[in-house]
């Protein structure tokens, strides 16, 4: 298991906007990652070191997207303001969580501007709905080629995760003790009674540490 990736949901100004200003902050650019046609949202993504990556996403117009629960709580967050929307764990094998969760996998795909379509498996999008201090599962199906991973190795490094939230709570979900660092990055739970929730990440970047 392994932490894939960070999503940030674009506020009420839109994509573009959220996108330039991550850009300024981190000191490197994003990539256009395509839409997901299930989920009625779009993203762009920027990989950072270890194969993880950023995404910023946002809900579109689409049909889709009052179905889908991943696609509702973009639209969710988007209509707070914007900002973290939550974080993915990459599994080998989705049947663990399957079995332990009593919850059932939903395909995920999205289509890059140049035609190609990159396919997985998630596991947990209505755990983040409900309580987004949870991260949700991913398992890929598509190959290596055209994974976020292919993208290159970024010259960002997530560095701490700050989480409202409850420590115990999230081990629990997670199936292990979730310690202050796992994957060499750091996590702090604070505001155990507060809104749950991603409240602050950091990245080391060329610029120095950027806590966003």
């Amino acid at each position: 298991m392994n932490i894939a990736n960070l999503s940030f949901a674009a506020g009420p100004e839109g994509l573009p906007a959220a996108v330039a200003s991550l850009e300024e902050q981190l000191g490197a650019e994003f990539k256009d990652g395509g839409f997901h046609p299930r989920f009625g949202t779009r993203n762009h993504i920027l990989p950072l070191t270890r194969s993880q990556y950023l995404e910023v996403v946002e809900v579109l117009e689409h049909p889709a997207a009052e179905k889908a629960p991943f696609g509702q709580a973009v639209r969710a967050r988007t209509e707070m303001g914007g900002g973290w929307l939550g974080w993915v764990m990459d599994v080998d094998d989705l049947q663990p969580y399957i079995d332990r969760l009593q919850r059932e996998p939903v395909h995920g795909s999205r289509q890059f501007p140049d035609g190609r379509r990159l396919e997985w498996e998630q596991l947990g999008v209505k755990g983040l709905l409900n309580d987004p201090q949870l991260p949700y599962f991913i398992k890929w199906i598509s190959e290596p080629s055209v994974r976020p991973s292919a993208l290159g190795e970024g010259s960002v490094e997530l560095a701490k995760v700050e989480i409202a939230g409850n420590r115990s709570r999230v081990s629990e979900w997670l199936g292990f003790d979730l310690g202050d660092t796992f994957g060499g990055v750091e996590f702090e739970f604070t505001s155990p009674h507060g809104q749950p929730g991603i409240d602050a990440v950091t990245f080391r970047t060329l610029r120095g540490l950027v806590r966003i």
